[in-house]
């Protein structure tokens, strides 16, 4: 870097890099993108050669795929022209760097730990920072090159995921895109390009780096130029040219600092590319400062929409560390007290769930108006069982004389055929009703599960816990509630009511049957029957709407009865009755002290979730702060 610009940016650059490197240090790049300079090209576009030359130090090579996880260079310029330093970092894993000639080994074992021994690829960064007087104040990310066709050991969609990879990165507009491409290729088909204009179709984020100049084709020079000029494929950061270490450069162990000598001296000597040199477009030291420029440029430019981003997710995360809660203490005292808060609030929703007020865990829950649906659908099945009943009563009346008249008079009402008829009609009752039993029963142990899981949330034992005492509870007030309903079918098998209520009944129905007797007149009448046989059927037929009116008269109250019976059956056992069981044996819990560890061990996947929101949270704190500072 030359002197005056280490002069121009003494205060400026450093820090400016500084403060991304410190964020991705921190891990902010897992909540949001960071300025960056990621650098992409196709396998042997010259890729590594470059960055070799930026960085001082030898990068992995070979054929195939070599950079198999994206590498963070982080360089610092150090004053001190004796110091050399390097650090690399990947996972859990740090180790110092004394020797240059360790780096290519040390980032190799990185990757076989990452993507494992072969040729496979991962999207986890390894980081190596470099500390030297003769590399710039630059932070670069080097994506693995693009490849198009699958060697032996690799996946046949290997050029797929590397371009999946690639494209994460570039396509953050966060991301200066640097793309290399050899001199000695259509530029227009590079697949690097192709995909930097992709996701940014302007250009804005792109800058195109060529490579290999040494290579080019005589003739075809001027075509370099006009690339370099940006007036073939136009980028707005434009192009840059260098020439770095051949392949037999490398081999005889030709230095980088002879290198750049003889790419100064390339450049400055060429007919056609000394022009280039001329315009500070060529050579690795005048990259080197072109994309300083460009990296604390794009940074200055991000702050301000990188602390909205900021604030924006810390919220977010703040807000949902708040929905988790803060967990269970570790000390005996404060587990108990968690553990009697817990359960208080769960009984206390438990009395409001079976009395339909508000809850405190759940919001908008009322089971009430689900119970009074089945109770009303209980008290729809009972008057559609007597409306089915009248109605057969009536087709059949004409056979009344067949099959329940006994021995009585004409005009009489036999009462144990009012006695067999309304028993019969009750008896098929009963299997709907514990149907209906058993149903509410079903709703009331979904809404109280629910309720556990959301009092309990992230406490599997306490949950399975509180789940066993209510299903026991709910079965054995369930078969109390049974028995007790049975033996009300029981108790209905016994024919009788009060005078007043079942004359009050018997009165409202004849008056109603008014109409229905003049009815039954003139159907007799349109018989066209003799005097004698008229008067017969007259009083056989006037014999059955007295009994049609005791038998509704009847079943009428058995209906009230019944109807009300289920839903108080079910309030009190239940509802009521369970309850106060429940509140009961919950907390006895607290009793066993002894347990209270295992009932409070949290759900792995709430603790961990939990965990990362807390590392979360600080890392963005921490990374607010730093934003404050500079």
């Amino acid at each position: 870097m030359s002197v005056s610009l280490s002069e121009q940016y003494e205060e400026k650059v450093r820090p400016c890099i500084d403060l991304i490197d410190s964020l991705r240090a921190l891990g902010v790049e897992k909540d949001l993108a960071l300025p960056a300079i990621a650098v992409i090209g196709d396998q042997s576009s010259g890729k590594s050669s470059v960055l070799e030359a930026l960085s001082g130090v030898t990068l992995p090579r070979g054929s195939g795929i070599v950079t198999r996880c994206p590498l963070e260079l982080k360089m610092k310029r150090s004053e001190d022209e004796d110091v050399w330093h390097a650090k690399i970092r990947y996972q859990n894993h740090e180790a110092e760097i004394k020797d240059p000639a360790d780096v290519e080994q040390m980032i190799r074992e990185a990757q076989n730990e990452i993507a494992g021994v072969g040729v496979g690829i991962s999207d986890e960064l390894i980081s190596l920072e470099v500390t030297s007087s003769d590399v710039p104040d630059l932070t670069l990310i080097d994506l693995p090159g693009i490849a198009r066709v699958a060697v032996k050991g690799q996946p046949e969609n290997i050029g797929e995921q590397i371009k999946r990879l690639i494209s994460k990165v570039i396509a953050r507009q966060e991301t200066i895109n640097l793309v290399v491409v050899p001199c000695n290729v259509d530029i227009a088909t590079t697949e690097a390009l192709k995909m930097a204009q992709e996701v940014d179709p302007k250009g804005e984020r792109t800058l195109g780096i060529l490579t290999k100049p040494d290579l080019v084709d005589k003739g075809t020079e001027e075509t370099v130029v006009s690339i370099v000029h940006n007036e073939i494929v136009n980028l707005t950061k434009g192009y840059m040219i260098v020439r770095c270490r051949g392949q037999k450069e490398i081999k005889d162990r030709v230095p980088l600092s002879e290198a750049t000598d003889k790419e100064k001296d390339f450049f400055r000597d060429h007919p056609h590319f000394s022009m280039l040199y001329e315009e500070g477009k060529a050579t690795i030291p005048k990259l080197a400062e072109k994309l300083t420029q460009e990296l604390v440029h794009h940074i200055e430019r991000s702050l301000p929409r990188l602390e909205e981003q900021i604030e924006k997710k810390l919220a977010e995360t703040q807000a949902e560390l708040e929905r988790y809660g803060s967990g269970p203490p570790t000390d005996p005292e404060g587990q108990i007290a968690f553990l009697i808060d817990k359960i208080t609030a769960f009984t206390h929703d438990i009395v409001n769930l079976m009395t339909g007020e508000e809850l405190r865990n759940v919001q908008h829950f009322n089971m009430f108006s689900e119970l009074r649906c089945y109770f009303a659908q209980w008290k729809d099945q009972i008057d559609s069982f007597g409306q089915k009943f009248n109605q057969r009563f009536e087709d059949e009346a004409g056979d009344y004389e067949m099959k329940y008249r006994g021995r009585e008079l004409l005009g009489f009402i036999n009462y144990k055929t009012f006695e067999m008829m309304v028993k019969g009609q009750i008896k098929q009752l009963e299997e709907p009703a514990i149907k209906m039993l058993k149903k509410t029963s079903e709703l009331i142990r979904k809404r109280l599960l629910q309720l556990a899981q959301n009092s309990f949330g992230g406490f599997p034992d306490l949950i399975k816990t509180a789940k066993n005492k209510m299903e026991n509870i709910k079965q054995l007030k369930e078969t109390e509630a049974e028995a007790t309903l049975r033996t009300q079918f029981k108790v209905e098998m016994i024919i009788y009511t009060q005078d007043s209520i079942y004359s009050n009944y018997l009165s409202n129905i004849k008056n109603k049957d008014d109409q229905e007797s003049l009815r039954a007149s003139a159907v007799l009448q349109s018989k066209q029957l003799s005097s004698s046989s008229w008067l017969k059927y007259y009083d056989n037929e006037a014999s059955l709407w007295e009994l049609m009116r005791h038998l509704k008269s009847y079943y009428d109250i058995v209906n009230k009865r019944l109807a009300d019976q289920l839903p108080q059956l079910v309030m009190y056992l239940l509802l009521q009755e369970l309850a106060t069981q429940l509140q009961r044996e919950m907390l006895h819990l607290v009793q066993d002290k002894n347990n209270i560890e295992q009932l409070l061990k949290e759900d792995r996947d709430i603790e961990n979730k939990r965990t990362n929101l807390e590392r979360r949270e600080k890392r963005l704190k921490e990374a607010r702060s730093y934003l404050f500072k500079f």
